[in-house]
């Protein structure tokens, strides 16, 4: 028997959803003709694409959003945005917040800071008519079946997709950007000379970088025909490009006792970070980096095979990735698949909006929240402020604005004073002001922390125990949440020295400026790990004694074993940039237009069959054969999956033809 022969013996089935033995599945779909094998593809082959003018980087954050541009030709000069209008002054605005308005007949309005003064200065009575958006972007990581007809939850309760509200934003990015090149080159600036980024975080499952894509794609970003304008990067990836240019001036180093810009780290880390902060808001009018063609100082101390992590604390998420680095030209491989979770620092706010309810109870939180949105949303940008001033140290309280609207609806609701819900509360580190003002004693504040930094510090106690997790020479702490010194303090004490913890001064920019860095070469990440096993439901021949009697399923004479799982690539493998899985199908009837492959994926490594527990439908392979017809006996479609990148991709080729079958993976549709 052929090699060719046994493998056609296993037989793809079109729905595999039915419980087995599956009885009623139909006609196969199509035979694989070829045993699957991994081939590698070389890089240098891979055609580089149309070539650009600029690199513009979005970084689409949940609390707040940027983008930073390079020309090609200038790859050494990062541009960060101009400044925002509005905003809060002694903030950096280099970012404005992810904010979005809709005007009640839901038309985009404004984003941002622009967003968040309308919004506050419209009357409380226009105010409940109008949408305003705030956080979302984390829907996309918590809503387990993610699809084009997700909703989401305006300020005043109202449902709106969020297909349209990522659209709006991106839309609105790309037409700051253009205006700013048009302006920058004298001259209408166009969008086909742009290669677009988008960053997302690492730990994102496939669908919701699909979903990114698609919100691109609509908002007239890029176009559907020409998908390789878009890159999707990953956070601490984009970081940790930016990290290995980082000079010694650039950065706070929490790990050692040698003085830079004239600190000593012993004398306290807040010395530090505020001295570096007060560095960037004197470089701030100039908006323009230079990226110097050198490896940093820190890098060049890295050796081959040098392992380090990259801490990536934002607004929704944190990212734990590992890498180690390849000499000479100093490529990046990941050693570990990404991992993190949902403990950016709006868990702290959420934290503040309990608080809120045990002092005033949640039938008057969620009361207020939709009869004066704008009020709530005045009373976390102020939360937001005195957020930032938490330390280890602290010791005088911190005030906290309560609009006036609060103290005045809280009466009306309740009857009595909110001063007279404060005392009977019994939230003893919470007093009244007699400026009408919440004053938090520094460990009420602390303990508004303590839920989200445990979460990071488990995280990272058991990233640090994994085998290949040993020996980490550096970690960088990036994303807007690092600034935090209560972070930084545990971070520090669970280290114990074992290794030096870097912080980039423009922390929160880090990101940003890495993913225009990667914008201008993507193949700089060589090698990544594959957070979950990939593979499609099949029929193999049924062999007694390795496949369970239940699985049988006899068809036409033959024995099969049904909802058999047939791995394209296991979780946690290394994946080569530009590596390529091949497959070989023949539809089943001559007929057929469409193959329809149901994709599954699982966190577990090893997986046997499609109904095991863990393992989910995740996504179609659809493989378009019409207008490929071919007078050979045996049509074979050529199917080539490639992961080493931050996306999925697939294509395939009719062999005896020679044609380009479209196909396509698509993680959304349920």
């Amino acid at each position: 028997m052929t090699e060719k022969e046994t493998a056609a013996e296993k037989i793809l089935t079109e729905e595999m959803a039915n419980p087995s033995p599956a009885k009623s599945m139909g006609d196969p779909g199509i035979t694989p003709l070829s045993p699957s094998h991994t081939q590698q593809n070389d890089t240098d082959q891979v055609p580089s694409g149309p070539s650009f003018v600029v690199v513009v980087a979005i970084d689409f954050g949940t609390t707040s959003s940027g983008y930073a541009y390079a020309f090609t030709k200038e790859p050494e000069c990062i541009h960060t945005m101009r400044r925002w209008e509005g905003g809060d002054p002694g903030v950096s605005n280099q970012k404005t917040p992810t904010t979005i308005l809709l005007t009640p007949d839901r038309k985009f309005h404004s984003f941002g800071y622009a967003a968040r003064d309308f919004y506050h200065d419209l009357d409380p009575s226009e105010s409940k008519q109008w949408l305003y958006l705030e956080k979302f972007k984390m829907k996309l990581h918590t809503t387990a079946n993610l699809s084009i007809e997700t909703d989401l939850h305006a300020a005043n309760g109202k449902r709106v997709k969020a297909i349209d509200i990522f659209a709006y934003a991106l839309a609105f990015f790309k037409e700051q950007a253009i205006k700013e090149l048009s302006d920058q080159t004298g001259g209408e600036f166009d969008n086909n000379d742009v290669r677009w980024v988008i960053t997302v975080p690492a730990i994102w499952k496939m669908p919701a970088k699909q979903f990114m894509r698609e919100a691109a794609y609509k908002s007239g970003l890029v176009s559907r025909e020409n998908p390789e304008q878009l890159i999707i990067a990953l956070e601490p990836e984009a970081a940790s490009i930016y990290c290995r240019k980082l000079r010694l001036h650039q950065m706070v180093d929490l790990g050692t006792n040698t003085t830079q810009n004239g600190c000593s780290p012993t004398e306290n880390v807040g010395g530090a970070i505020t001295q570096a902060k007060e560095h960037v808001r004197r470089n701030r009018q100039s908006r323009t980096f230079m990226v110097e063609n050198v490896i940093g100082e820190l890098w060049a101390e890295l050796e081959e095979g040098d392992r380090y992590v990259v801490v990536d604390c934002g607004g929704g998420t944190v990212d734990l990735t590992v890498h180690q680095i390849r000499l000479p030209e100093g490529h990046l491989k990941e050693l570990y698949k990404a991992s993190g979770g949902p403990y950016g620092s709006i868990g702290i706010d959420y934290e503040f909006e309990k608080l809120l309810c045990k002092i005033f109870g949640q039938d008057f939180i969620d009361q207020f929240k939709i009869k004066r949105p704008a009020a709530w949303v005045d009373l976390m940008i102020a939360f937001e402020s005195r957020k930032r001033a938490a330390a280890p140290e602290r010791t005088n309280p911190l005030n906290i604005n309560l609009p006036f609207s609060f103290i005045d609806y809280y009466k009306k609701f309740r009857g009595h004073s909110v001063e007279h819900a404060l005392r009977k509360s019994n939230v003893d580190f919470v007093k009244w002001s007699s400026q009408g003002m919440l004053r938090m004693n520094p460990d009420a504040m602390n303990s508004l922390f303590k839920p989200t930094i445990d979460h990071i510090i488990q995280h990272l106690t058991e990233l640090f125990e994994k085998p290949e997790v040993s020996d980490i020479k550096f970690l960088f702490l990036v994303g807007g949440f690092a600034e935090s010194l209560l972070l930084q303090q545990a971070v520090q004490d669970m280290l114990q020295g074992r290794s030096r913890i870097i912080i980039p001064h423009d922390v929160g920019l880090t990101i940003l400026k890495g993913a225009v860095l990667f914008g201008l070469d993507p193949s700089i990440i060589k090698v990544r790990r594959s957070p979950l096993t990939y593979g499609v439901g099949v029929l193999n021949r049924f062999v007694e004694g390795k496949h369970p009697p239940e699985k049988l399923l006899v068809k036409d004479g033959t024995r099969w074993c049904t909802d058999v799982l047939d791995t394209f690539i296991a979780a946690d493998q290394s994946v080569a940039l530009g590596e390529l899985v091949k497959r070989s199908y023949t539809p089943a009837k001559p007929s057929q237009q469409v193959i329809v492959i149901h994709v599954y994926c699982s966190e577990k490594e090893k997986v046997g069959f499609i109904s095991e527990p863990g393992v989910r439908k995740c996504g179609t392979l659809r493989l378009d054969v019409s207008g490929t017809e071919s007078t050979a006996p045996r049509r074979e479609i050529q199917t080539l999956m490639q992961f080493g990148d931050t996306e999925i991709r697939a294509m395939a080729v009719d062999v005896s033809t020679g044609r380009t079958v479209k196909a396509s993976i698509d993680f959304l549709s349920h």
